[in-house]
């Protein structure tokens, strides 16, 4: 058994504190790469992690190696081993040995099979989705369940604040992109109350009404009928 505080290290606290540094390319996917990579190079003994990102049913699944993907889907088919019971129970699991771990017959094989000896299993909810990260070690008794608590706390810490950044950071993204959106629909209808103020001689007022009241006739958006209307008046021209 390990030494009961070397789970928790700088060295960890490094690589989930960068995790809340985000770029144009950051993403769910991304950040869960990051977080399973961070568990491999920062606790001690761990060979390898996989993270689920749970929202309702759908899940997100990332690991170190694409070994520990296909396990973590092997689990979700059985229906049973610690992921499955650390979601269900909301508390951390912790196997010291599968070759003699007698609660998941249908795992253990599975997992043993992958050279995988010992696990710990966090659950770590950040409303309203769920992580559970889960650590692998090729050795028996890698992880102290004693540290489990500690190790939770600090990974609920960083990922909440990753997650924060990162729905803070996405919204911004789409609110760059609907204003943009919104800046090319206002030069599309000022293009079209153009033409039918041209051909017609009529104010901007009384274009634009014609406009509305074309769309309505058609239940089409504003928007779009001009942009039926300047691509029509580039072809003629």
């Amino acid at each position: 058994m390990m030494d009961t505080m070397t789970m928790v290290t700088p060295a960890l606290a490094r690589e989930l504190a960068a995790l809340g540094r985000l770029g144009d390319d950051t993403s769910t996917e991304s950040l869960l790469r990051g977080l399973t990579a961070a568990l491999a190079a920062g606790v001690p003994g761990c060979s390898g992690g996989s993270a689920e990102w749970w929202s309702g049913d759908r899940v997100l699944v990332s690991g170190t190696h694409s070994e520990l993907i296909t396990l973590v889907e092997g689990e979700r088919e059985l229906g049973e081993g610690p992921s499955s019971e650390a979601r269900r129970t909301g508390r951390h699991v912790v196997s010291a040995d599968l070759l003699e771990e007698p609660r998941w017959p249908g795992y253990t094989p599975l997992a043993a099979g992958w050279g995988v000896r010992s696990v710990l299993v966090l659950p770590v909810p950040v409303e309203p989705v769920l992580f559970v990260i889960t650590l692998y070690s090729v050795r028996p008794g890698a992880f102290a369940p004693q540290q489990a608590a500690a190790l939770g706390s600090m990974l609920a810490e960083h990922v909440g604040v990753a997650m924060a950044n990162l729905w803070d950071f996405e919204q911004a993204r789409t609110d760059a992109a609907q204003m943009q959106e919104a800046m090319a629909g206002r030069a599309l209808i000022d293009q079209a109350k153009g033409i039918i103020m041209k051909t017609s001689g009529c104010s901007p007022e009384a274009a634009f009404e014609e406009l509305r009241r074309v769309s309505q006739h058609h239940q089409v958006k504003v928007v779009e009928l001009a942009r039926l209307l300047v691509e029509e008046h580039g072809r003629r021209r």
